[in-house]
């Protein structure tokens, strides 16, 4: 029997996976990078995004315009995003076009010219996206919180850069970034769908491996969370609450119990959080807890969108679950619930395309071999209660949290002190 995930690897590292899904029509490809936000110098931050822009804008036979028409053509999605270690370039389409899908992406992230024109008219469009963020209060809060939870390690800065840079990164920037950090050994092309591993490799495997090694390039430097109370004035109707506390790596074998602590602590509607600050007491319309896991740490926290009168009620009812957490295992019920909610969002995920297209590159990115679904469910059955709570003692300690708000009213002396309990 023929296995649905395969794996080669070209002569200069470049991996080529994919999954063979025989009842799609359609195929998936991601051409991904192990390269982020966090490997950028402070003056380089921002760069990683631009080059994901950039990428877009033209090459040594295609002009940004008919990129954008030959993908259209296909009646293709295509789209890219920039995260804190990885870059992703993707495409789907129907299983007839996958060679022009390969010809077009492989085109782009090879021969890209990084014009200088086309710099210039997209700094503009990332000033745009950059204010977008800063106008969205519940999403500009993450960010200073997450400066001030990572403080000066590049985990604390945006994905987006800052203006100044923006403003300041020239052609040669961007392709001497390019060149240093786009290195064949950090490439991965994952490919789901229809499709022929054979086939697929012999499409992509002349021009990937063109690419030649490079010298090596600083590793990352795990940051240490730092406690603090951050406050930032802004004339809004609510103030927005973000609360950071430790987390976990993205392989710590203690992943499944985190993901389950967050389900029950605000990860859905019947979660506490949401059924405490909402439900019960009309607290807030946006509340949630998060979990964010990078190669070597991660972030645990939670948001919610308040009046500004009830800010440090809300505050004091958050830390309250995390404290009931930490004194009492979970029941049964909300464990079983837990799992159930966690594999249902698993399954109905798997059935797209461009999920498996993911899973296949973020499972070769970080465990470096893949992880069938099946074994991610048998491991977040294997939780129990006693897991969750041992990890709530670990990561909710007051030493190793720290508070942001963002709105109006906001008094300092009212919350120096909030963060012990």
């Amino acid at each position: 029997m023929k296995k649905t995930v395969n794996k080669t690897t070209l002569k200069n590292g470049v991996r080529i996976l994919t999954k063979k899904m025989p009842h799609a029509r359609s195929v998936s490809m991601g051409v991904w990078v192990n390269v982020g936000a966090r490997d950028e110098a402070e003056k380089e931050n921002g760069l990683s995004h631009l080059i994901e822009h950039m990428i877009f804008k033209g090459t040594k036979k295609r002009t940004a315009f008919q990129i954008a028409k030959q993908f259209d053509a296909l009646g293709c999605n295509t789209n890219a995003f920039t995260g804190y270690e990885n870059t992703c370039y993707h495409a789907r389409a129907m299983d007839s076009h996958l060679e022009t899908v390969v010809d077009i992406l492989s085109d782009i992230f090879l021969n890209s010219i990084f014009d200088e024109k086309e710099l210039e008219k997209e700094r503009s469009v990332i000033l745009q996206e950059i204010g977008m963020v800063e106008d969205s209060p519940e999403e500009y809060v993450h960010v200073l919180a997450s400066t001030a939870f990572w403080g000066d390690n590049p985990l604390g800065r945006s994905v987006l850069g800052t203006k100044e840079n923006i403003l300041g990164f020239t052609a040669d920037d961007i392709k001497n970034f390019f060149k240093r950090f786009y290195q064949p050994g950090r490439i991965i092309i994952s490919i789901a769908g229809n499709l022929s591993h054979d086939k697929t490799v012999d499409l992509l495997g002349p021009n990937f491996e063109s690419i030649k090694p490079g010298n090596s390039f600083p590793e990352r430097i795990t940051p240490f969370a730092h406690s603090a109370v951050n406050l930032n004035h802004r004339d809004s109707e609510q103030v927005h609450i973000c609360l950071g506390a430790k987390g976990i790596s993205i392989t710590d074998p203690h992943r499944f119990a985190f993901s389950i602590l967050n389900t029950v602590f605000g990860g859905n509607m019947s979660s506490r959080l949401f059924q405490n600050l909402r439900e019960q007491r009309g607290l807030a319309y946006s509340v949630y807890s998060f979990m964010s896991s990078y190669i070597d740490t991660g972030m645990a926290g939670a948001y919610a969108g308040v009046d500004p009168g009830k800010a440090q009620e809300s505050i004091e009812l958050i830390l309250k679950e995390m404290k009931q957490l930490k004194e009492a295992r979970i029941d049964k019920s909300e464990l079983r619930d837990a799992k159930e909610y966690i594999k249902g969002n698993l399954f109905l995920a798997s059935e797209s395309i461009d999920n498996q297209m993911v899973r296949l590159a973020q499972s070769e990115i970080n465990f470096n071999k893949h992880i069938p679904l099946e074994t991610v469910v048998e491991k977040v059955e294997m939780v129990t209660a006693d897991d969750v709570f041992e990890l709530t003692k670990v990561l909710f300690q007051p030493e190793h949290m720290s508070l942001t708000l963002l709105g109006r009213a906001v008094d300092k002396e009212s919350f120096e002190d909030v963060l012990s309990f």
